[in-house]
């Protein structure tokens, strides 16, 4: 039976060692290539041709995520499972939106590792169990605040967006040339529709939900 061919790609030498013993221990897997920072990993993955990325997010010149963000854009073909300390809903979100297969933490054991790897490398994607409830919490969340932005109109978004960015009530009137008076009765609308009490909930609300790229 062939080895599944592997390239690991973190900035830690020990962290990089240890888990290619883990993984190399039994010789069903082969670790061909390494990589300390984002552009040589991405250098290696066109030169060796893995099957497996196991990519951490955390890495000098390019982070794993913008890795992961050229690979999808050159089309080189690896399965991505993304190894990283970090157990943040956000990265999670952000790795499955760009296209990982997989996620799982630093913090795992062997056995769940080279799992996570068989799955993904049979065509499924994987993500490690204990994040699952978190995840899906989160995309509770991102579904409530959807329906709440459907409630805002076109005006309040575009003060929403001045609000995140900062300005304030004197300020958004001149942008948008109406009364200050018009400006908080506005605000006073916003927040009950996102169901905020104050500016600086508000504007992370417009944040969270990447409103302020709409403009």
């Amino acid at each position: 039976m062939m080895s599944i061919k592997l390239m690991l790609a973190d900035d830690h030498v020990l962290m990089r060692e240890g888990i290619k013993k883990l993984l190399e221990f039994d010789g069903s897997i082969e670790v061909v290539t390494e990589a300390s920072d984002g552009e040589e990993c991405i250098f290696k993955l066109k030169k060796y041709k893995p099957q497996i990325l196991l990519l951490d997010i955390n890495m000098p010149k390019m982070n794993g995520l913008e890795v992961l963000e050229e690979i999808k854009r050159q089309g080189i073909d690896v399965k991505v499972l993304i190894l990283t300390l970090y157990n943040d809903v956000e990265y999670l979100l952000k790795a499955i939106e760009i296209g990982a297969n997989g996620y799982i933490s630093k913090e795992s054991e062997s056995a769940e590792l080279k799992r996570a790897i068989e799955v993904i490398l049979n065509g499924d994607n994987y993500i490690q169990p204990e994040l699952v409830s978190n995840l899906d919490h989160r995309l509770s969340i991102l579904q409530m605040d959807r329906e709440k932005i459907e409630h805002l109109t076109h005006r309040e978004i575009e003060i929403l967006i001045y609000v995140a960015n900062g300005l304030i009530n004197k300020e958004i009137a001149t942008q948008l040339n109406i009364s200050e008076r018009t400006v908080k009765n506005h605000l006073s609308n916003i927040f009950k529709k996102i169901e905020v009490s104050d500016r600086t909930q508000a504007a992370v609300f417009a944040i969270r939900n990447e409103i302020i790229k709409l403009y």
